[in-house]
């Protein structure tokens, strides 16, 4: 049991009431090797609270309690100064002083949460990614004492940078660190703070897909191969199968069906949409048609090796790795340059939405399409619904009532 530390200013409530009421805490006493506990004087009830150092030179301050300066200790809202006492302990340090359970920072929950995401076979990127945008300040600071106006503030700078729909899915990878870290220890009771400071922005889900013709598209094929031969490779294949790029750099070798008529592609599922069997389905493949050109293509690039090796690598002969557009990115931004485009506007997810596009313009069924793309109905319907419309019109003007057609002036109805 912690030993109970003696502070004469502090511990008794006549002694509190004695100190003038003020917003700055009155320092207490010393209860562990960075951690102690501090007393706010008010008109009414005292508040307890907890100093405790980060590990990076700077210390994070915790309201606890009411102190029971006028209201008997109930041992949860309203403490004794011992009781405040264990309380500061174990949300500073913990119960065994050891400081291996010091709260949780918001690196350190960035960390567990990359750990977390190779274990399930997820893409590390999303617990990396959100530490570009972070302060030191906020990577430092526990967990447990962030607020929803510290995090609204870090948000709501991001709108100089990026889209809002960027800035969304960035504090979604963030969220998913806070809250693993939440359920991994029960002193952190502040859920409110990025449920509210990272809700998301408004009118972000507005679709801005680009689509492009079909010239367009073969000319940024055609600039592909002329830039990088194996990058070509690449986004042929984004061009014909319509698929994300993290799951066409996943293809083996084996996966090519490079039949001389129906030729073919397994190709591996996003497993988008979180869940705990995700590294389940990252291993499932869907049937995805491509060309005879095409596939004669992969052929020969994959030409003499291992069926489990990658179908597409770098010109370099390395595999494109998980994160290919951090890899790519400045390339596909000259060949947009070079087909008349604005490459921030146009980026290489292009060629899916215009996969998606054409087939329902060629009068493809839209669970076959959603089944093509590993995507479900409900969003191509939500994303594509204008050219689902568009499309639609013309099937539906067939089925308008028509007026009776008139031959002359003298209509004669037949006998039935």
């Amino acid at each position: 049991m912690a030993r109970k530390v003696r502070h004469s200013a502090l511990e008794s409530r006549s002694a509190r009431l004695k100190l003038q009421v003020r917003r700055k805490p009155y320092p207490g006493p010393s209860l562990a090797r960075g951690v102690s506990l501090l007393y706010r004087r008010n008109r009414t009830n005292g508040t307890w609270v907890v100093k405790a150092s980060d590990g990076h030179g700077a210390y994070w301050t915790k309201r606890i309690a009411d102190a029971d300066d006028f209201d008997d200790a109930d041992a949860k809202a309203v403490l004794t100064f011992f009781q405040a006492q264990d309380t500061a302990r174990r949300l500073g340090r913990g119960d065994n002083d050891s400081g291996d359970s010091a709260p949780i920072s918001v690196d350190g929950a960035l960390t567990a949460y990359e750990a977390d995401l190779n274990a399930r076979s997820s893409n590390p990127y999303n617990a990396q990614w959100p530490r570009v945008h972070l302060t030191s300040v906020l990577l430092a600071k526990p967990v447990i004492v962030l607020t929803s106006n510290e995090l609204q503030k870090w948000r709501d700078g991001l709108l100089t940078k990026m889209a809002p729909s960027t800035i969304n899915r960035l504090c979604g990878c963030l969220c998913a660190a806070l809250e693993l870290a939440a359920q991994h220890d029960q002193r952190i009771q502040n859920k409110q703070a990025w449920d509210v400071g990272l809700a998301g922005l408004p009118d972000a889900q507005e679709a801005r897909n680009v689509i492009l013709s079909d010239q367009k598209v073969r000319a940024f094929v055609e600039t592909a191969y002329a830039l990088d031969q194996k990058l070509g490779l690449l986004v042929e294949t984004l061009a014909i199968t319509g698929a994300r790029p993290s799951q066409a750099v996943r293809l083996r070798v084996a996966d090519l069906d490079a039949h001389p008529v129906r030729p073919k592609v397994s190709m591996p599922k996003s497993a988008k949409g979180g869940g705990r069997n995700r590294a389940k389905k990252r291993h499932e493949r869907y049937s995805v048609p491509i060309t005879v050109q095409l596939a004669a293509e992969l052929r020969e690039s994959s030409k003499g090796r291992a069926d489990d090796a990658p179908l597409l690598l770098q010109s370099d002969g390395t595999p494109w790795g998980d994160n290919p557009g951090q890899t790519y990115h400045r390339q596909i931004d000259k060949i947009v340059t070079a087909i008349g485009l604005n490459p921030a506007i146009v980026t290489v997810y292009a060629l899916r939405h215009s996969s998606i596009v054409r087939m329902l313009l060629q009068n493809i069924p839209i669970r076959l399409v959603a089944s093509l793309h590993n995507t479900s109905v409900a969003m191509i319907e939500r994303t594509y619904s204008k050219y689902i419309t568009e499309h639609s019109d013309e099937i539906s003007r067939k089925a308008l009532l028509q007026h009776d057609p008139v031959t002359g002036g003298n209509v004669v109805a037949l006998a039935s």
